[in-house]
């Protein structure tokens, strides 16, 4: 007797003891909706993955049925394109209250692993997702894309559809304002629904208009994503209770932060104990411990003006949350990873508009928003990396739409405690992410903050686009590539610069190239 795949399939399962057979014959697309045909377009939003760990990974998609109700939806998690390897597969119900996502934790994967993974429901198959594990023990080198700051309606999502062809990226980490919440009604590509989004309904039809861009599908398709919100995926300038664009007229602010929230955690592979929490940690063996933070939400308090010098340096003021930046101690305390990398929303460096001691002391800042606006959590996090010499710290930000490379340190402005030629004095770096299709509010800028501080390196305000970071034990390398436009779909990649640090330095250098593409990856699914 000769057995069809799916027949060795569960005989093998069900020998070896690796899943129970209901969760196989679910696994193999004995579905409970096997009689109904769903509509051709039931996975138009396509598939996605997250926050890969050494044995497990996020995966997601969403259904569109035809008619309201409760679906079931198997999965399958296969070592090959074709699943003849599957590893894990399963069923999952999802309906109207959870907007007819999936999220699903397979687990039981091996490390640093290319999987390829699908849904099925209703007699219909998604696309073929690619995803990677973490490694575990010792790691020679890691790839990701750094991207922030999407707008729908200000441009095509060129950045994606780069990011979605390169092969060797071990993750794409978004760093916020994934979508953004305005009515931008007369734009290139006009946001739907036609107004600002506040309600449940509205924050889900946002969500599934981003998700419908081809390019935005092909990079969730190909590459896992590690992410975290900044403010435009609730409002303008959030913070924890309230934000510069929520108005009385709108309703309640915990209710629109608490929707926004939920449809985050919906839509997004994201692995998180409560919609609320955001900030974790991933491991990627020896070389890299990927701190993520919630600058935005969690704890911060709310703004200040740029003259408001006593508040912006009042010790009891936070943008992490005491508990947070508690959290953040112990994990850059116990890390053990050659490289701590932490991705989080807004600028960490100073970025002073002046750089003369004014009545006060000190510059004047240029963005209160970001960590400039809150010195005690800036300086009691100096204070953990210089005490206890932590090194090899890598901050990664986004949120302002534009490119910077630079050291950062307790005074930039004190040539007796930072030397920008050498670097001494310097406690890390950073890297600051333009936006996929925001640029700066107002462009050309550089020569005012580069000669205010000189622990800037580089910057460029005009440009589109992402950045590729390159990890080894030798060095950290990140490199710009920059789109000059975003109106045209053609629009053609540049590489505009690449800044390497190497291992306990913590000083900028420039390279004349970006590293070699890393061959030990496979290619990419079709």
């Amino acid at each position: 007797m000769k057995l069809t795949r799916r027949e060795m399939l569960r005989l093998t399962a069900r020998a070896a003891g690796m899943l129970p057979m209901s969760a196989w014959v679910v696994a193999c697309g004995d579905d409970d909706d096997g009689s109904v045909l769903g509509p051709e377009g039931l996975f138009s939003h396509g598939v996605a993955s997250g926050d890969p760990l050494s044995d497990a990974v996020i995966l997601w998609t969403r259904i569109a049925p035809a008619t309201t109700g409760p679906v079931s939806v198997a999965w399958e998690i296969a070592e090959d394109p074709d699943f003849d390897r599957i590893v894990n597969g399963g069923g999952v119900m999802t309906d109207e209250s959870l907007d007819y996502t999936v999220k699903v934790d397979a687990d039981g994967l091996d490390p640093a692993t290319t999987y390829y993974y699908r849904f099925r429901a209703q007699q219909r198959t998604s696309p073929t997702g690619r995803t990677r594990t973490a490694p575990a023990g010792a790691v020679d080198r890691l790839r990701f894309a750094v991207g922030s700051c999407s707008k729908y309606s200000e441009g095509y999502f060129l950045a994606y559809r780069s990011i979605a062809a390169r092969h060797d990226l071990d993750a794409v980490i978004h760093l916020g304002d994934y979508i953004y919440e305005t009515a931008d009604i007369g734009s290139l590509r006009p946001h739907m629904p036609a107004a600002e989004i506040i309600t449940l309904a509205d924050y889900r039809e946002r969500y599934a208009q981003y998700r419908s861009d081809p390019d935005l599908q092909e990079a969730h398709r190909q590459h896992p994503f590690i992410t975290v919100w900044d403010d435009h995926e609730t409002t303008d300038n959030s913070w924890r209770d309230g934000a510069n664009n929520h108005q009385p007229s709108e309703g309640d602010w915990f209710e629109r932060k608490a929707t926004a929230q939920r449809v985050y955690s919906e839509w997004m592979p994201i692995r998180v104990e409560s919609p609320d929490r955001i900030f974790r940690k991933l491991p990627y063996g020896d070389l890299l411990d990927l701190i993520m933070l919630d600058t935005r939400l969690w704890g911060r308090d709310e703004q200040v003006e740029p003259e408001e010098v006593d508040a912006i340096n009042d010790p009891e003021r936070t943008i992490l949350g005491f508990d947070q930046e508690d959290w953040l101690r112990e994990r850059l305390l116990e890390s053990t990873a050659k490289w701590k990398v932490i991705g989080q929303q807004v600028i960490f460096s100073q970025w002073k508009v002046t750089p003369a001691p004014n009545a006060e002391g000190g510059g004047r800042v240029g963005n209160t928003d970001g960590w400039d606006g809150y010195e005690g959590s800036r300086r009691r996090t100096f204070e953990l990396l210089r005490d206890s010499a932590i090194d090899n710290v890598v901050f990664l930000t986004g949120d302002v739409h534009s490119s910077w490379a630079m050291e950062f340190t307790e005074d930039p402005n004190n040539p007796e405690t930072y030397d920008p030629e050498t670097g001494e004095g310097s406690l890390g770096v950073e890297f600051v992410a333009p936006g996929i299709t925001n640029n700066f509010v107002v462009p050309g800028l550089e020569s005012v903050f580069l000669s205010a501080n000189p622990h800037i390196k580089w910057a460029d305000t005009r440009n589109f686009g992402y950045v590729v970071l390159d990890l080894d034990a030798a060095r950290a390398q990140a490199a710009w590539f920059h789109f000059t436009r975003v109106d045209d779909p053609d629009a053609e990649e540049i590489f505009a610069v690449a800044f390497s640090t190497e291992a306990g330095e913590s000083h900028l250098l420039a390279d004349a190239e970006p590293a070699a593409a890393n061959p030990n990856r496979p290619p990419l699914v079709e």
